[in-house]
C-alpha cells in the first residue's frame, strides 16, 4: 500500500508525509504530529495560567523553564490521547470517510502496536510532570480519568464537547499548581472560561463530521445545535470571554492582559461571523484559527506579567 493512498485524508502535505522515515509515519499521526493544532490548542491554556500566576507572584523565575515543560508534556500527551481515541473508535474512524485513512482503520498499525506507542508517550508526560511540585503531579495525574472516558461520550451524551472541554481545559488549572502548589479561584474560573472557549471551537470543528456522524449514530454539540450553531457559539465564546475577564480581574491583571483578551474576543467574534456550518472547509479553518486567538491572548498575559515583575 503506498503512503500517497495511507496518508489520512484531511492532513496531506505535510512534514511526516514528505520528511519523516516511512516506518514512524504512522505512530506520527497517531500521536497527531501531521496535524498539531490539537496539541497547540491542549497548550495554550497551560500557557495562560502559568503567565498569569507568574503576573499574581510578580516574579518570573522558572517561567520559561516552565513553558517549555508544558510544551513537552502537552504535546506528549495530545499524542497519547489521540492514540487512546484512535483504539477505542478505530470502529467508527473505518466508517466515516475523514478518519478511516487513519492508521488502525487503515491497517498501519495494530492495536497492540498502539498501546506500546500510547504507554511511551504517557512516559515522556509522565517525566515532565515529575519536574512540579508534589501537588502539580497529583493534579496532572487526576485527568487522566478525563482523559480516558472522553472517547465513549459521543455514544452516551449529545454534549462529548463538554468532557473534551474539562481535559482540554485542564491546563488552566496546572501553572497555578506548579507556581504555588494549590489552586484557587482565579485558577477554577480561568479553566471555566478554557471550558467554554473549547465547547465552541470544538462545535466548528464537529461540523465536519456532522452528516457521517448523523448516519453512524455519534453525537455531537454540532448535531445538537443545528441551524442554532450560530447563536450558541456566541453564548459560549461570550461566556468565555467573560470567565476569563473575571480570572483577569481576580488576579489583578494589568492592561496588557485585558488588550489581550480584547484581541481574543474580537476574534472569537470574526469567527462566528464568518462561520457557515455547510462548509467543511472553513470550518476546519476556522477552527485552526482558536490557535491564533489563544496566542493573542497568552502574549497579553505575558507581556502583563513581565511588566508586573518589573
Amino acid at each position: 500500500m503506498s503512503d500517497a493512498i495511507t496518508r489520512v485524508a484531511d492532513a496531506t502535505g505535510n512534514w511526516v508525509d514528505t520528511v519523516a522515515p516511512s516506518w514512524s509515519r504512522p505512530y506520527l499521526r497517531l500521536a497527531r504530529l501531521d496535524r498539531p493544532i490539537g496539541s497547540w490548542l491542549l497548550l495554550l491554556p497551560c500557557w495562560w495560567s502559568a503567565a498569569l500566576s507568574a503576573g499574581i507572584a510578580h516574579h518570573l523565575d522558572r517561567l520559561l523553564l516552565d513553558l517549555a515543560l508544558f510544551l513537552i508534556g502537552a504535546f506528549a500527551m495530545r499524542g497519547a490521547g489521540c492514540t487512546w481515541n484512535d483504539i477505542t473508535d478505530r470502529d467508527l474512524d473505518a466508517r466515516v470517510e475523514r478518519t478511516r485513512s487513519r492508521p488502525i482503520p487503515a491497517g498501519q498499525v495494530s492495536v497492540r502496536q498502539a498501546l506500546a506507542f500510547l504507554v511511551a508517550q504517557a512516559l515522556v508526560g509522565l517525566a515532565v510532570l515529575l519536574q512540579f511540585n508534589r501537588f502539580a503531579v497529583f493534579t496532572g495525574i487526576a485527568s487522566l480519568l478525563i482523559v480516558a472516558v472522553y472517547p465513549f461520550m459521543k455514544r452516551i451524551t449529545w454534549w462529548p464537547q463538554i468532557v473534551l472541554g474539562l481535559a482540554f481545559s485542564w491546563g488552566a488549572l496546572m501553572g497555578f499548581a506548579v507556581r504555588f502548589g494549590r489552586l484557587d479561584a482565579t485558577a477554577f474560573v480561568l479553566y471555566a472560561g478554557s471550558i467554554a472557549w473549547v465547547i465552541a471551537y470544538d462545535t466548528i470543528y464537529a461540523h465536519q463530521d456532522a452528516e457521517d456522524d448523523a448516519l453512524i449514530g455519534v453525537k455531537s454539540t454540532a448535531r445538537l445545535f443545528g441551524e442554532r450553531t450560530h447563536q450558541a457559539l456566541t453564548v459560549f465564546y461570550g461566556l468565555a470571554v467573560v470567565l476569563i475577564g473575571a480570572a483577569l480581574a481576580l488576579a489583578g491583571a494589568g492592561v496588557a492582559a485585558w488588550i489581550g483578551l480584547a484581541v481574543f474576543a474580537a476574534h472569537l467574534a470574526w469567527q462566528v461571523s464568518r462561520l457557515r456550518i455547510g462548509d467543511s472547509a472553513l470550518c476546519l479553518r476556522l477552527f485552526k484559527s482558536n490557535r491564533d486567538a489563544g496566542f493573542m491572548l497568552f502574549a497579553g498575559l505575558l507581556v502583563d506579567a513581565v511588566m508586573r515583575a518589573v
